[in-house]
């Protein structure tokens, strides 16, 4: 790619909007010079749109799109449908797909990511072996998979290879979470190795390290990995998702998981606690002061019924978050951070969720958040929205728009984050690439195909 300029209606900053914006991009998609109040010239992309910083989706388990919308049939009213028997169906389907649909599954899940604004994914990956359980001749076959399809969605991806070694805290795994185990220390290293080994060989990936969940890995393997592993790396855990994970860990160990992390482990920044749903008031200020982030999930939260995290009084102590989408129920960063605020103004009664004392705009928070914190997500420090020498990677939201057009600029980030759709976003720019374009994307026709040819191959539709 040669050095490209687009020219935008506008573009969002960390200090406010640029308006009549040329971009200038060298053959990396990395940005080179942003000039504002600038007329459009010939050769330029023209965009008549406003850009805001691609979504950063902090967790994601790609297969699962594959099983969305099929856990909803409730034949029993008697009996609960909670978390632990749509686990059953998610082990199902796990169990059942092989390496080459996989990456069709990723491939579309993340071309849809795409569509929707979404330029990275921190990709949670735990089905690592064959369907035998068996280690594939590479480790990281089913992790190079997943590469792939971001590479072919033009995406940034995090691949987060995931520790998974118990059934439950002191339990044996189950035949059912054969796919997943690494039973020892050394041979999670061995797989977190192979796993940067196959990053290598895409330009925007790069790697995390991950502990599936407190109930998922013996406790003083996960102080080990911890303690001792790269930590230059983002850090990753499910924590605290379930009233049942809590009361067997408290069975355990006689602590409440975040509890026992807060004691245990050194928390700092590099920590992404996903979901924390179920936090003590001293546990929800003490993560805060650890510098470690949560990442919130909220459509997915929802849809498995998991609670409302504490995130008033932990924003309140200073807390970061970022969002993901995890089962994939719902795939526009719009909506999840929408729902992540109604939910708190339900159970709060009050309007001003997305607020801090620096930042009293509601949209411009919650975008700060979803970047920033996101980006961290991915190993990536860099908390100005866009900048000279980094990849440039925008959400472009259609400038025509009714509600979009007739917006002060005041108005204009809590205008898209609380009213736009999909319709609404003109383009997806990835690392200086227009991967989707007035909905669809780049790919769409062969991305769709080789998705429903798996699909049918599976059957569970």
């Amino acid at each position: 790619m040669k050095s490209t300029t687009y020219h935008l209606k506008g573009l969002l900053q960390n200090s406010g909007w640029l308006q009549n914006v040329r971009v200038t991009i060298n053959h990396k998609g990395r940005i080179t010079e942003i000039a504002s109040e600038q007329k459009a010239e010939s050769g330029d992309k023209v965009m008549d749109g406003w850009g805001i910083p691609g979504f950063q989706n902090a967790h994601s388990h790609a297969f699962q799109y594959a099983m969305a919308g099929l856990a909803e049939s409730h034949s029993d009213s008697a009996n609960a449908d909670d978390f632990w028997s749509w686990r059953e169906a998610m082990y199902q389907l796990a169990l059942g797909v092989n390496p080459q649909q996989m990456e069709a599954i990723a491939t579309m899940l993340y071309s849809e990511m795409a569509r929707h604004g979404y330029t990275n994914v921190a990709e949670f990956h735990y089905v690592h072996h064959n369907k035998d359980g068996q280690s594939y001749d590479n480790l990281a076959e089913i992790g190079s998979r997943l590469i792939a399809a971001a590479q072919t969605a033009g995406i940034g991806i995090t691949l987060v290879p995931i520790f998974y070694q118990k059934g439950g805290f002191g339990k044996d795994p189950n035949d059912r979470q054969r796919r997943f185990i690494s039973s020892t220390v050394d041979d999670y290293l061995k797989l977190l190795d192979a796993s940067a080994a196959a990053c290598a060989f895409y330009d925007n990936a790069n790697g995390g390290i991950g502990i599936h969940s407190m109930r998922g890995v013996e406790p003083t393997d996960i102080e080990l990995v911890a303690k001792t592993f790269q930590k230059d790396l983002p850090f990753h855990i499910h924590v605290a998702e379930q009233l049942k994970e809590i009361e067997d860990c408290v069975t355990y160990l006689g602590k409440r998981p975040v509890e026992w992390l807060l004691e245990n482990v050194e928390l700092d920044e590099r920590f992404h606690l996903v979901h924390a749903t179920h936090l003590t008031e001293g546990e929800t200020t003490g993560v805060a002061r650890s510098k470690a982030n949560v990442v919130l999930c909220p459509s997915t939260e929802g849809n498995l019924g998991d609670g409302i995290f504490p995130l008033r009084k932990y924003q309140q102590a200073g807390g970061k978050w970022s969002i993901g989408t995890d089962s994939h129920v719902g795939i526009n960063p719009l909506e999840e951070l929408r729902i992540l605020d109604y939910g708190q103004r339900l159970v709060s009664h009050k309007r001003n969720t997305f607020y801090s004392d620096e930042q009293g705009n509601s949209g411009l928070y919650a975008l700060e958040m979803a970047t920033v914190t996101g980006r961290k997500a991915m190993n990536n420090s860099e908390s100005e929205f866009f900048k000279v020498g980094e990849p440039f990677s925008a959400c472009v939201v259609d400038a025509k728009a009714p509600l979009v057009a007739t917006s002060r600029l005041e108005n204009l980030a809590s205008t898209m984050v609380y009213s736009a759709d999909p319709s609404m976003v003109l383009a997806t720019i990835s690392y200086g690439e227009v991967v989707a374009h007035e909905g669809r994307h780049y790919l769409e026709e062969q991305v769709h195909k080789d998705f429903i040819k798996a699909i049918k191959e599976i059957g569970n539709r």
